[in-house]
């Protein structure tokens, strides 16, 4: 008799552990992941295209300091910010890439933005200064105004995230909203970009190793992550454990009865 319980026992407990398995599985982070050197994209994946309506910080200098400085004079750009008691508009200083994707500079005129790099934009206005010989050696360097990304759905704090230094990680971004609660899809996290004014929808796996050499590991300006909620998975969950625990117990008393009732007989 003491060997059936103990049999009894010790599935029980198997019971239980291997139900604790898969929710472990269900709610880490890369549990497939093992000791090891993943490469990341290369530089050139992870280049930014510059999008309509961005706003660019381009700054033009030279060892001839006045000449420069005509080019250092920005548009301006205009926010509206919803209030409680209504909208305010705030105006900075910045070059907004126009709807027809163009940027207009001093002196240079406009320029083509949308839809190249950075990299690619400054060559483009170091060469234009170069051929008209307006300055020598010009610096130019261009930077995003309005980096930011936005996390919703199931994490602690649903948020717009402004990034100085331009880049940022899906992880980060997540930290930052406070990470995914107990009741976000790891597993299946939405990442909404737009591309060329065509909105690109990519689902993501957390659970899997895969994601940290994936493309979608560092984020765009303006990408959008939305953790899904699996509530309905976690009520079933529970509610299968309610069931399953109290049977167990009427299980683990009924076999306490017997064999207090047979040692007594004995």
């Amino acid at each position: 008799m003491r060997r059936t319980l103990f049999y009894l026992c010790s599935s029980v407990l198997l019971l239980i552990a291997a139900c604790s398995c898969v929710t472990t599985q269900k709610t880490a982070y890369f549990f497939d992941a093992q000791d090891t050197v993943l490469l990341s994209p290369r530089n050139e994946e992870m280049e930014t295209l510059i999008q309509k309506n961005d706003i660019l910080s381009i700054s033009i200098t030279s060892l001839n300091a006045e000449a420069s400085a005509v080019f250092n004079t920005p548009n301006t750009y205009s926010t509206v910010t919803a209030t409680s008691t209504g909208s305010t508009s705030t105006t900075g200083g910045g070059y907004l890439v126009n709807p027809e994707g163009y940027i207009q500079l001093p002196i240079l005129g406009s320029i083509k933005a949308d839809g190249v790099t950075k990299k690619k934009l400054k060559e483009e206005i170091t060469n234009m200064i170069l051929d008209k010989k307006l300055l020598i050696d010009p610096i130019v360097t261009i930077r995003h105004l309005n980096y930011d990304v936005t996390v919703i759905g199931e994490v602690g704090k649903p948020t717009v995230i402004t990034v100085p230094n331009e880049r940022i990680s899906l992880l980060k971004a997540l930290g930052l909203a406070g990470d995914i609660t107990v009741y976000g899809k790891k597993d299946n996290v939405l990442l909404i970009r737009e591309v060329d004014g065509k909105r690109k929808v990519k689902r993501i796996d957390l659970n899997s190793k895969n994601f940290l050499t994936s493309p979608y590991y560092y984020l765009q300006p303006n990408d959008v992550v939305y953790v899904e909620p699996n509530k309905e998975k976690l009520i079933n969950a529970n509610r299968s454990q309610q069931q399953i625990l109290p049977t167990i117990l009427s299980g683990l008393s009924i076999i306490a009865i017997v064999v207090t009732q047979l040692a007594r007989n004995n």
